[in-house]
């Protein structure tokens, strides 16, 4: 019964997806003579975690009680006090954990703890899913790097746009709606100063009344873009411009007057922002994910640099053809095969007839 208690509580912390950055997704279930009587998920960083969240609902029927934690209980006084210490004091007498916390301020400590209090303590029950439920969590609090997920959609002869620039829209309405769903859970979304000149767009969440902006960050060598850009002007979301040196003064300046951050990163070997020493400041910044959603350089700078972790490939039934038609992956290209992005953990989606292919970048052994 452990995995199904567990499966419960992966389910439950599922609903703050997108909410609780820096923190990691957590849920928790209390369970007293093979009955839940107390459940709990953590909401939003700063705020009480899962489990006096399912604490206080099970109440005086925590007392010799189990809990069921898809992360190990935290030990330490940070912006709320331990949960191991709510355990011990609610009279819990086993705890079940999805795996133990990775942050060095825990690290087992909360299962030394709760062991040294007489408490029986389990860990490893569907750890793989708990894993994946906190994959963000996971690189960032180990690397202090973003998460990074590409984003592509493309028809079925891997067009991006007609030869006439036409791309309006090549997806249909229900994958846009999974774009912004998409936009709504990861941290920050990013783009070309290319995309920006192009299409001017908002780079915002539309989902009715509950959608969450992402961090606007677009990636502009020479501080081309445009006050008169909505990143710029319509003030919907914190927006990041990352420039070089070779960056126009004026125009930086410009642009922090008109409320944006600017960062000033070292160029790489092609006079371009270095994206492996930019996105190791946004992770600094507490950005723990980011959706690059093009445009095609920019998204091949990301696979070249070996900096992407995740794809979301939504591909149209539809043949546009066109040899100067725009793919979602330009630049200068790969020379050999054996260097291809390899992705692994593979599932497909129909959306309204339209294909979703996610996958996971396969790791190089080592």
């Amino acid at each position: 019964m452990d995995e199904f208690y567990m499966r419960q509580a992966l389910e439950i912390a599922k609903y703050a997806y997108g909410r609780t950055s820096p923190n990691p997704l957590v849920g928790a279930v209390v369970v007293k003579d093979d009955r839940i009587v107390g459940q709990g998920w953590h909401r939003q960083a700063g705020t009480e975690h899962a489990e006096v969240h399912a604490l206080r609902q099970a109440g005086a029927l925590c007392k010799g009680a189990t809990i069921y934690v898809t992360l190990e209980p935290c030990s330490h006084y940070g912006k709320t006090p331990p949960c191991a210490d709510a355990i011990i004091s609610a009279g819990i007498t086993k705890v079940v954990i999805g795996m133990l916390d990775p942050n060095p301020l825990v690290a087992g400590r909360g299962v030394k703890k709760m062991q040294e209090a007489g408490i029986a303590v389990v860990v490893g029950v569907l750890t793989a899913e708990a894993q994946r439920l906190n994959e963000v969590f996971l690189k960032w609090i180990i690397d202090k790097k973003p998460f990074i997920v590409l984003k592509t959609a493309m028809t079925l002869d891997g067009k991006i746009s007609t030869v006439t620039g036409h791309s309006r829209w090549i997806t249909n309405s229900t994958s846009r709606q999974r774009v912004h769903q998409l936009r709504d859970i990861y941290d920050g979304i990013l783009v070309g100063v290319g995309t920006v000149l192009a299409d001017d767009p908002e780079l915002t969440t539309r989902l009715a009344g509950v959608g969450k902006n992402p961090v606007r960050i677009i990636v502009d060598s020479l501080a081309r873009t445009p006050l008169t850009a909505k990143v710029v002007n319509d003030k919907a979301a914190r927006t990041i411009i990352a420039v070089t040196a070779q960056a126009n003064e004026q125009k930086v300046a410009a642009l922090k007057a008109a409320g944006v951050e600017v960062l000033v990163i070292p160029a790489d070997e092609n006079n371009q922002v270095d994206l492996v020493q930019l996105t190791a400041k946004l992770g600094l910044k507490n950005i723990c994910s980011i959706l690059v959603e093009g445009g095609a350089t920019i998204n091949f700078s990301f696979i070249n640099n070996k900096l992407v972790d995740k794809v979301y490939s939504f591909i149209a039934p539809k043949i546009i053809g066109g040899k100067e038609a725009l793919t979602p992956v330009a630049g200068t290209g790969l020379s050999n095969l054996d260097n291809a992005l390899l992705l692994e953990n593979i599932s497909t989606e129909i959306l309204a007839g339209d294909i979703l292919i996610t996958g996971y970048v396969k790791q190089e052994e080592l």
